[in-house]
């Protein structure tokens, strides 16, 4: 274990040392190294302007998009909401017509009731008016059959 410490506290100041060393002097550079370094910056500018045009696309892409889906809902709910409308007005429409037929039905059943309401006081006028018109020619009778025995 002691010489692991030993060795690993070395090591470490190895290191410090390797790292104090001072960096070698570069060298001073040459036209191709300064071209392809101007070269290298150009691209980089040009790429960072395509890729700031593209996340412009796409942002106005994606606004277009939400407006579109906004207005896609918008008008799909105005057409939900004058289905629902035209569906109430005739549900509306239908119980009109209901209640219509039922109003019809009833008075037709009044009316049935009335007619035979009326048909049976008929009836019932037309027998006692038979009976009273034979119970007279029946007392007719009988006072003819007397007046025949007087005679």
């Amino acid at each position: 274990m002691n010489k692991l410490i030993a060795a690993l506290v070395a090591g470490l100041f190895a290191a410090s040392a390797f790292a104090q060393t001072s960096a070698p002097v570069s060298a001073p550079a040459t036209p191709a190294v300064m071209k392809a370094d101007k070269a290298t910056a150009n691209a980089a500018t040009s790429e960072a302007a395509v890729d700031a045009n593209a996340d412009a696309k796409v942002q106005k892409a994606v606004a277009k998009s939400s407006k579109k889906k906004s207005t896609a809902t918008r008008k799909a709910k105005k057409a939900k909401s004058k289905a629902d409308a035209k569906a109430a007005k005739a549900d509306a429409k239908a119980d009109k017509v209901d209640a219509k037929a039922d109003a019809k039905a009833d008075q037709a059943i009044v009316d049935a009731g009335t007619k035979s309401d009326k048909v049976k006081v008929d009836a019932k006028a037309d027998k006692a008016k038979a009976k009273t018109e034979s119970a007279a020619v029946k007392a007719a009778g009988k006072v003819d059959v007397k007046a025949a025995a007087t005679k």
